[in-house]
């Protein structure tokens, strides 16, 4: 193995990482990449809890306005994934493929494409704040709680979309360690300006958006103007912004499964807050409030699939593929078992958990009741996630947008629509972690196939 420190001076950042990259034991190069990745996801997931631990204490249909105005956070992931994760992955296999002057060009027109898109969806939004919020399924008693908290929302979203599109590019790079910076700082930024907004400017709901803009503002800039200029980095330059035919396909092509996803995921929101609305704001915030919490407990898995991202887009682009197989099988081990173990914990002590959140003894009931159901298929979500990873970087889009789709929309849709009506709320409850188990089968074959190409 190369020894990056001794070579340091011989050879260009750009050879160094491809070096180490390539070269490196692959279960020790994923836990280096996947520390940084899994704080970024940890961080993001908790001060995501904390709007909603803070918001927990106006009251239940203050809870359910930040659940309501969720969809709506998802497109704006969802459009930052695309970008982001599009290019990213084009970045990787083009670094890996030593062309630097392709990942220059691809770095740049994905971030600004992303921006631009998502200015010109805001301003619309700005517009139609009450139409969106009936549509997104608040009640007549959430509708001025979420009006107030998706305006700076809305305001915060181009500086969303361009810090999840740096982050995933410095991901995919192999600078993990360099976007943890950049979404930590606005993270803990927001945990701090939550109770100074909410409690001291007494903004109330809308305090909790507002620090959510602000810190996204941070994020954005110190990944700008820090991590895409350090050492090795692909930069961000404005002549370097290729739009094109080409450059969007490939966009298109690595980016389609986590458009899919987070776009299924906000239908399949909005879906869900119609049909538990009819049971009153306590049935949302339930909901709601679990969400969150799998969200975090998810956040660790996510994390150390996107260490395994990097490792896999490089090793692919130079043809090493059985060090990618060793890395993808070793990310899904630990996945596995990490989940497994906080599925155990979060069903113990499940009514406990929804307590932190929000102290209602209608929202503990029947939140309790759907973070246990949630708990039954959390542990096969690592196979769906690493299986859709490991698909969308090496550019099988096919595979990877069938399995993204399954999860929140070919399975969940029907499912749904079919125990809502029989069953009532727990028929709601019980429609996701059934659609993750019928998606954890669909992944079995669709992974082997492409295990079968990558020998």
């Amino acid at each position: 193995m190369v020894d990056n420190s001794i070579n340091r001076n011989k050879v260009s950042a750009e050879k160094a990482r491809f070096i180490e990259m390539t070269t490196a034991p692959v279960h020790r190069l994923i836990v280096k990449l996947a520390i940084p990745s899994v704080a970024i996801m940890l961080i993001s997931a908790f001060y995501n809890m904390v709007d909603t631990f803070f918001v927990g204490f106006l009251g239940t249909s203050e809870v359910a306005a930040v659940g309501i105005v969720f969809p709506l956070m998802a497109v704006i992931q969802a459009i930052g994934f695309f970008f982001g994760q599009g290019s990213g992955n084009f970045i990787s296999r083009a670094l890996g493929a030593q062309d630097q002057e392709q990942a220059y060009r691809m770095a740049s027109t994905g971030l600004l494409s992303g921006i631009i898109l998502m200015v010109a969806v805001a301003s619309v939004g700005l517009f139609e704040r009450t139409g969106l919020v009936f549509l997104l399924g608040a009640t007549d008693t959430i509708r001025p709680y979420a009006i107030d908290y998706m305006l700076y929302i809305l305001l915060a979203s181009p500086f969303m979309v361009g810090a999840n599109v740096l982050n995933q590019q410095l991901r995919f790079q192999g600078s993990a360690s360099i976007a943890m910076v950049g979404m930590i700082s606005g993270g803990v930024l927001n945990i701090f300006l939550d109770p100074l907004f909410i409690f001291v400017f007494d903004m109330h709901v809308a305090g909790a958006a507002a620090a959510t803009m602000v810190s996204q503002i941070v994020s954005f800039l110190v990944l700008l103007l820090y991590g895409t200029t350090r050492k090795g980095n692909v930069p961000i330059k404005i002549r370097c912004f290729s739009p094109s035919l080409r450059h969007y396909k490939e966009i298109f092509r690595g980016g389609i499964p986590s458009l899919l996803r987070q776009s299924m995921m906000s239908i399949a929101t909005i879906v869900t807050n119609h049909l538990a609305g009819v049971y009153g704001d306590a049935a949302i915030a339930a909901i709601t409030i679990v969400n969150r919490i799998c969200m975090f407990a998810n956040s660790t898995m996510l994390g150390f699939g996107q260490g395994f991202q990097p490792v896999c887009g490089f090793n692919y682009g130079a043809k090493l593929y059985a060090r990618l197989r060793d890395g993808f099988w070793f990310a899904f081990r630990v996945a596995f078992i990490g989940l497994s173990v906080a599925a155990v914990l979060l069903a113990v002590f499940a009514p406990e958990a929804i307590a932190l959140f929000r102290d209602d003894a209608d929202v503990i009931r029947i939140g309790a009741i759907g973070l246990r159901l949630s708990c039954i298929s959390l542990p096969f979500s690592a196979w769906i996630v690493m299986c859709n990873m490991l698909m969308q970087t090496i550019g099988q889009a096919k595979y990877a947008s069938l399995l993204a789709a399954s999860r929140q929309g070919i399975f969940l849709f029907p499912v749904l629509l079919t125990l809502a009506p029989t069953l009532g709320l727990i028929g709601i409850q019980m429609s996701t972690p059934i659609a993750d188990l019928l998606s954890f089968v669909l992944a079995i074959p669709l992974a082997m196939r492409v295990m079968k190409l990558l020998k």
